[in-house]
């Protein structure tokens, strides 16, 4: 028997159009506000004039306020796009999406929010929102947090709220000194313990080293401490880059460069280079968890959106563990069933 979504996207397809607009503006607003109208169209890649119209009808029916700083929403608002949220995504094929997504990539779980991360900068809020309500899930009393650097994991600390069991511990995955120091390991780990009202620790240490170097890091007992710590994580958060971009930020060698180029890397996770097929091409010896690591860890959580990163994320699953959940958006998962 077909379901009333079914029925009317047959027989009222352009009801269903309306609706996902009118939620699509109604999103966008309450990541933006207050948010003016003029920043609001270019941001959804819509004409002031057909925007214009939605918002009068949305201020209409108490959704949102328009305020001299601009647009905001109301408790009536927010309820509205909180009982819409799973009707939205049968609407969009959010739900077939995944189901899809999880039996292509062979993952225990896929959570896939709407938007494109690439197109939208609100989304990575999404991303972060959906990666705090999957961490939550899977608190077990002392549980030990693993955390890589990037911007969608800075995104991630930012949704996290305090109501976290209070013996969670949130430590950097790797060593980061050298990279931009907002989307470092340690800075976010400090910032997803503030937000949760927890503990976190550091690793002062630079994210690739010689064998030497590590060699005498290893002896330095407060490094030690730390490195056992993370080994000893029952979860992981981490992200997955486009390899050239990573190259470039981690100021590459020429020569390693070239190995990268060469073996054709699309991915990057955990300082391990990926080529479409999934093979390894270049590995930067770093401090911290390693690729094999996460076989022994409970729970593996990436979180990586956007159309462009599609061929990482392909890329990097052919070596995830089949536990890992993936937290991506629309643009990515087109992207990916598409390929």
């Amino acid at each position: 028997m077909e379901s009333l979504i079914d029925i009317q996207k047959r027989l009222l397809p352009d009801l269903l159009e309306v609706m996902q607009k009118r939620h699509q503006i109604l999103r966008s607003i309450r990541f933006m506000q207050p948010v003016g109208r003029r920043s609001l169209a270019q941001n959804m890649g819509l004409t002031e004039r057909v925007l214009r119209s939605e918002v009068e009808f949305l201020n209409n029916q108490d959704l949102i306020d328009i305020k001299t700083s601009g647009m905001i929403m109301t408790e009536d608002g927010i309820q509205l796009l909180e009982n819409l949220e799973s009707m939205m995504r049968e609407v969009s094929g959010i739900n077939v999406m995944e189901r899809e997504l999880k039996s292509l990539l062979n993952l225990h779980e896929i959570v896939i929010v709407p938007g494109n991360s690439d197109e939208s900068p609100w989304v990575k809020e999404e991303l972060g929102r959906a990666s705090a309500s999957s961490m939550k899930r899977r608190l077990k009393g002392n549980t030990i947090i693993a955390v890589t650097g990037g911007s969608t994991m800075a995104a991630v600390a930012e949704r996290l709220t305090p109501d976290f069991s209070e013996e969670t511990l949130f430590v950097p995955a790797r060593g980061g000194i050298g990279e931009d120091v907002k989307n470092q390991a340690n800075t976010i780990c400090a910032k997803m313990a503030e937000h949760t009202r927890t503990r976190h620790r550091v690793l002062y240490v630079p994210d690739q080293v010689s064998k030497e170097v590590y060699k005498s890091f290893l002896k330095e007992p407060m490094i030690k401490e730390v490195l056992n710590l993370i080994k000893s994580a029952n979860m992981v958060l981490h992200g997955i880059g486009d390899a050239i971009t990573m190259a470039e930020r981690r100021k590459t060698t020429d020569e390693d460069f070239e190995k990268i180029t060469d073996g054709h890397a699309v991915g990057e996770a955990f300082g391990y280079y990926f080529n479409e097929a999934g093979e390894v091409v270049h590995k930067v010896p770093t401090i911290g968890l390693q690729l094999e690591d996460l076989s022994h860890i409970e729970s593996v959580i990436a979180v990586a959106g956007g159309n462009s990163k599609a061929k990482a994320i392909r890329a990097y699953m052919k070596s995830a563990p089949p536990k890992t959940v993936l937290i991506t958006d629309e643009g990515a998962a087109r992207e990916l069933l598409k390929g």
